[in-house]
């Protein structure tokens, strides 16, 4: 079946009379160049932009003209001062505070930013979408989020019921994470209705559908292991310790840069996430929007609108990163088996040879 916006608008967002909704996107400039990819999600935000508006009515809605602005250059760095709506120049924040709806389609992610806003209002809602294809529509977009909701409440009970978790990967490679005590699972089930508009849930990745959360970050984390990296042609392996990837250890071009990004900042060293994808729609092909809600994910950098430590203030190269690795099913290396471990040290598996296993 051909994918319908108009359904998916509705599932998603509930919009109820008199909101307003801004579907926005950043532009290439300079060192930011453009590409293909880059070019069709431009393209496809013009499309959704101008079908939503013309849907509006049914809704009681306003669609605003298609907001832009120059890109970060970084995923999760904050967002510029201004920006245009159709051809007029407008303040960025105020732009995103009288709105109600965004949907956010850029190259550069701007999700923790977009965090922020969603979680200091009482009315907006954010669709993050960085990375995002037209052939989503056919893939993660049309899942059905009513049961990925019930699967990510039924994920999340398990999370928070959990202080630890083991993962072991396909190339015999194994980590340990430490997590919070209680009560830390956030869940991204792709549903932001009007009663989910402040606080964790008012913000979703879509395609949606995961359950993840932030690991001990403390100097006495017990996060520690062997996190395997496909980069360049070859597997490479970072060394973590204490919640911080301490090595790498690869000979690839790749390898060497990760190594000299993680010598040269801090920030970039931390364990940010623990995340389980469970999207059955989702499909692995390299982009991490979609690919992370196939499966296991880890990711390093930037935690605070997770509701952890690390933001745009630690990086002291200036390079913001939140960057997610992905092992599901399809993936280069996946994930063999991830246990759920428990105060009193009994396990629950969650995930097997790349599936979720509820």
């Amino acid at each position: 079946m051909a994918f319908d916006l108009g359904k998916f608008f509705n599932d998603i967002f509930r919009p109820a009379k008199g909101e307003i909704v801004t579907v926005m996107y950043d532009l290439p400039h300079g060192a930011a160049a453009d590409r293909k990819e880059w070019q069709e999600r431009r393209q496809m935000a013009e499309d959704w932009r101008n079908k939503l508006s013309g849907m509006a009515g049914q809704w009681g809605i306003t669609v605003n003209p298609t907001v832009t602005y120059e890109a970060t250059g970084g995923n999760n760095a904050d967002l510029p001062a201004k920006g245009k709506m159709g051809n007029e120049e407008v303040s960025l924040d105020d732009t995103i505070k009288s709105s109600t709806i965004i949907i956010a389609m850029p190259e550069f992610s701007a999700t923790a930013p977009l965090y922020g806003y969603a979680r200091n209002s009482d009315k907006l809602r954010v669709g993050s979408m960085p990375g995002v294809a037209k052939f989503m529509e056919e893939s993660g977009l049309s899942a059905d989020y009513a049961a990925i909701a019930e699967k990510a409440k039924t994920l999340s009970v398990i999370f928070n019921k959990a202080n630890a978790a083991e993962v072991e990967f396909s190339t015999g490679h194994k980590c340990y994470f430490d997590l919070p005590a209680e009560n830390h699972a956030h869940l991204d089930d792709g549903i932001l209705h009007p009663d989910r508009a402040g606080g964790d849930s008012a913000l979703s990745n879509l395609p949606a559908g995961e359950v993840f959360c932030v690991p001990n970050e403390n100097a006495d984390s017990k996060t520690a292991g062997e996190l395997p990296v496909q980069l360049g042609g070859e597997t490479a392996v970072l060394t973590v310790k204490a919640n911080r990837i301490v090595d790498v250890k690869g000979n690839s071009a790749e390898a060497n840069e990760l190594r000299e990004n993680f010598k040269n900042d801090p920030a970039w060293q931390n364990i940010a996430e623990f995340a389980v994808g469970l999207n059955d729609k989702a499909r692995v092909t390299g982009i991490v929007l979609e690919d992370e809600k196939a499966g296991f994910h880890w990711a390093y950098g930037r935690s605070d609108h997770f509701g952890g430590k690390i933001g745009v203030k630690d990086f002291t190269s200036g390079k913001v990163v939140h960057q997610d690795v992905v092992y599901a099913k399809d993936s280069p290396i996946q994930c063999k088996r991830c246990d759920m471990i428990f105060p009193d040290g009994t396990k629950k598996t969650v995930v097997q040879n790349g599936t979720v296993t509820l």
